[in-house]
């Protein structure tokens, strides 16, 4: 199964979590990454409705801290070169992916791949490469102030891969294909969030719900390509990198 797991008691040699400090660290970091991942959203709709001007900058310092507290517990966790090559190598992917699938609209790997690396490697490392994707596929497409709510987007849909497979539920492919979909949707409404609170003045209902209904059709075309995506490289990409962690006897990053 893709979301089997492996580990080793040796974590100095596989770049697991440090001792003293430094797991004390990380063991915060850790238990703040889920609070923070949610706070984003929450912080999205209950600014809004309580109609707070700088609703916009707010949830953006939120989504930047999210991002900077999700990369740090990354690093905390003390991953060695080895450990770093398999997310570097998906993140550059995935980048490539996006980049490639560039002039169909919203049809792009991105999503899939960030997936299958927190199925595989674990939930940060599926968060890496989702956010790392969209900053590196931004030096193509254009970076600006959409490009951390890219990140966390993306960053969030592995990250939620990694934690669906720590349970055992992308087993099912029910579970699997429902969460590729639902991505899409996940990532078009965090991004449908950043322009209306960033750009649709005065915010009323009726903008809102334009708003949305003007960005639903891509959504739901990620969603499916995404689950295209799962379906053509899901059973043969989770082999290769199954066989990546056991050869070279890499540590996974679950739940500390």
């Amino acid at each position: 199964m893709i979301a089997s797991r492996h580990t080793t008691n040796d974590t100095r040699r596989t770049g697991g979590p440090a001792d003293g400090h430094g797991g004390s660290a990380a063991v915060v970091l850790a238990r703040a990454e889920a609070p923070v991942l949610v706070a984003v959203p929450i912080s999205m709709i209950a600014l809004a409705a309580a109609g707070v001007q700088a609703t916009a900058a707010l949830t953006m310092l939120i989504a930047l801290l999210a991002l900077a507290l999700l990369l740090s517990s990354f690093e905390a966790s003390r991953p060695a070169l080895r450990q770093l090559m398999p997310t570097a190598v998906l993140s550059a992917v995935a980048a490539a992916g996006r980049v490639l699938f560039a002039p169909i609209p919203d049809v792009k790997p991105v999503s899939a791949i960030a997936i299958i690396a927190g199925a595989t490697l674990g939930r940060r490392s599926g968060f890496v490469v989702g956010s790392l994707a969209a900053f590196l596929s931004n030096f193509f497409f254009g970076q600006g102030t959409w490009t951390p709510w890219q990140m966390y987007a993306w960053g969030l849909v592995g990250y939620v891969g990694g934690v669906l497979a720590d349970h055992g539920l992308l087993e099912r492919r029910a579970v699997l294909y429902g969460w590729g979909f639902a991505s899409g949707l996940v990532y078009g409404a965090l991004l449908n969030g950043y322009y209306v609170l960033g750009y649709v003045q005065p915010l009323t209902w009726p903008a809102v719900l334009a708003a949305v209904a003007a960005g639903l059709p891509l959504d739901l075309v990620h969603g499916g390509a995404t689950v295209a995506f799962l379906a053509a490289i899901w059973e043969p990409w989770g082999r290769s990198i199954r066989r990546v962690v056991a050869k070279y006897d890499l540590s996974l990053d679950r739940k500390l």
